[in-house]
């Protein structure tokens, strides 16, 4: 899509994100086509995983109607433009905001600081006695309460 100008420059599309998280449906709109084809194929195994046709398939190809294929792209171009993409932004802005006022208060290294936010993210927004015992002990108890603050308000 980039290469035919349909998003802006340097704008990575995050279509095949979408596509993975549909993956299911994905392979059901690829067979949708392709299934009615495989008694007319002759193929084999490579040594690679992947498949060798031995005849001529082309004609099959050449005018066929890609209609479901081309809705289904459809919606998920659209699911990651209102979707995704909105997201992503506001979970960027909510994270460099954090990242800031954290920051701001004390100072750490943007490797230990995304740390600290996964943890966070993924107890609650609360820092476990065990990550404040290991990971986070040079923070005071006034800090980690300030952090965690921090992280709920963004």
């Amino acid at each position: 899509m980039a290469e035919r100008g349909f998003n802006p420059p340097g704008l990575v599309f995050p279509v095949s994100a979408v596509i993975l998280d549909r993956i299911d449906d994905y392979r059901r709109v690829l067979e949708t086509y392709s299934r009615r084809l495989l008694p007319l194929m002759r193929w084999r195994p490579t040594d690679r995983g992947n498949v060798a046709v031995l005849n001529e398939t082309a004609d099959f190809y050449r005018y066929f109607d890609a209609t479901p294929q081309a809705e289904f792209l459809f919606e998920c171009v659209a699911r990651a433009i209102d979707v995704d993409l909105p997201s992503e932004t506001a979970f960027l802005r909510r994270y460099d905001s954090f990242k800031a006022q954290v920051k701001g208060m004390v100072d750490m290294p943007d490797r230990v600081l995304d740390l600290l936010c996964r943890f966070l993210r993924q107890n609650g927004g609360k820092l476990s006695k065990r990550a404040r015992e290991n990971e986070f002990a040079a923070l005071t108890d006034d800090e980690a309460v300030r952090i965690e603050a921090i992280y709920a308000d963004v």
